[in-house]
């Protein structure tokens, strides 16, 4: 018996050792899954985050440095979406918002090259206003090990990175107006004898004989109602590259209060809220600008251009503008226009043949390509122009350039894409 119990403790006194001996081990293997597991998800959710503020970021980077000097507004806009938009994501498990301590307006770096990765600066360090990329970086640390710190792991940091710029789409949001195909337009150039900063003018009325008529990209249905809504919104999306088709041309009405609203000017149901502001709502007609060209950065006496006055975040400056809108509107204030304001009246808008519009049964005509347009002026009527009343935009050349100052929202493209500009993620 006495032996017997000398084994049993011998044997007791092993598992121990054994279990002592095997327990890091097994620490260890569960610290590999579980603690790596942790920081996959959170290097998951930073990259959310940084892919999300580099996409926000590179929408506002549309200064076209042909046109003179870009003011750092442009960086400031881009600095501030990036923060917004990633501000909306969450880390630990989707249960904190992203802070300023993951990412920062000095995490967020500007470029006019993609590579290398030292060419980028944050706006603080000098970027430049011309940059047509951006860098977003999400830092998270301090994350506690699970299981490691038993074995003497210390706390872990993750980063994420993303950078974002301008590209052609291959679908795209545009607002609802057909932009005439000059004369000298062929449907393989519908871009001839149209000149950058050239003023035109149309009636939008049902002649479709102007330099622009208002339409539909869902012809035979909506109305009017479903064009206020998308000049209200972002515009309307989904839309495939040229040839597509588009139609019900002819007078539409209501629509003067929602063009409107991108001047920051407001009536009935809409707010500054359900329906966003430009970051001005500066007017220019023949009345304020008399050059009729290139108000979007040229001179006309001791009047701002259009980019002087999204700078400085100018609201409508009443009847002295040339336009009289009507009563009842409410108009934003310069800070209202600075904290809401959005890119708003540099619009994307399809090239179509006019003349041959009024002719076709149905009365629909193809997308020939899109145009980079600057809405000039507000309406002053609620249902939109008259048959005698002007309506006034500027040419800003091809959507698709490059150097173009306008950006949509929409499906990225691949090479041969022709759509207008929308944010990528290149990194």
């Amino acid at each position: 018996m006495t032996n017997l119990s000398c084994q049993k403790k011998t044997q007791s006194g092993a598992i121990a050792i054994i279990v002592a001996i095997a327990l890091p081990v097994l620490i260890g293997f569960a610290g590999l899954a579980l603690d790596l597991g942790h920081l996959y998800i959170e290097k998951t959710e930073l990259q959310n985050a940084a892919d999300a503020c580099a996409l926000a970021a590179s929408r506002e980077l549309t200064c076209d440095p042909t046109v003179g000097a870009c003011a750092t507004s442009y960086l400031i806009n881009a600095e501030n979406s990036g923060l917004a938009v990633a501000a909306r994501n969450k880390v630990d498990f989707q249960s904190t918002a992203i802070s300023n301590a993951q990412i920062s307006a000095d995490s967020i770096k500007f470029s006019t090259t993609i590579a290398p990765n030292s060419s980028y600066l944050s706006r603080a360090a000098g970027a430049d206003p011309a940059s047509k990329y951006v860098m977003c970086t999400a830092l998270q640390s301090g994350i506690v090990p699970w299981f490691m710190r038993v074995l003497g792991v210390a706390d872990q940091s993750v980063t994420a990175q993303a950078v974002a710029t301008l590209a052609p789409a291959q679908t795209n949001c545009a607002i609802p107006l057909g932009v005439c195909m000059t004369a000298t337009g062929t449907p393989s150039n519908p871009f001839a004898g149209l000149t950058i900063g050239q003023w035109m003018t149309s009636k939008l009325s049902a002649s479709a004989t102007g330099s622009f008529d208002f339409i539909d990209f869902t012809p035979s249905g909506g109305g009017a109602n479903e064009l206020a809504d998308t000049l209200k919104g972002t515009g309307s999306c989904s839309l495939p590259p040229p040839p597509t088709l588009v139609g019900e041309q002819g007078q539409k009405t209501s629509l003067g209060k929602a063009w409107n609203t991108r001047f920051g000017l407001y009536k009935g149901g809409d707010t500054i809220a359900t329906a966003p502001p430009d970051y001005t709502g500066y007017a220019y007609t023949p009345t304020s600008w008399p050059l009729r060209f290139n108000a979007y950065a040229g001179t006309s006496g001791s009047t701002p251009n259009f980019q002087t006055a999204r700078t400085q975040h100018l609201p409508y400056q009443g009847a002295s503008s040339g336009v009289n809108v009507p009563n009842g509107y409410s108009n934003s204030t310069q800070a209202q226009l600075t904290s809401s304001g959005a890119d708003r009246r540099l619009v994307t808008a399809p090239i179509v043949n006019c003349s041959s519009w009024a002719a076709s049964t149905p009365q629909t005509v193809p997308v020939l390509g899109y145009a980079c347009m600057l809405m000039l002026h507000p309406m002053d009527k609620d249902n939109g122009p008259n048959s005698t009343d002007d309506v006034w935009l500027e040419y800003r050349g091809r959507s698709t350039d490059p150097a173009s100052p306008c950006a949509t929202s929409g499906s990225v493209g691949g090479p041969g894409s022709v759509g207008p500009l929308v944010p990528a993620l290149v990194q």
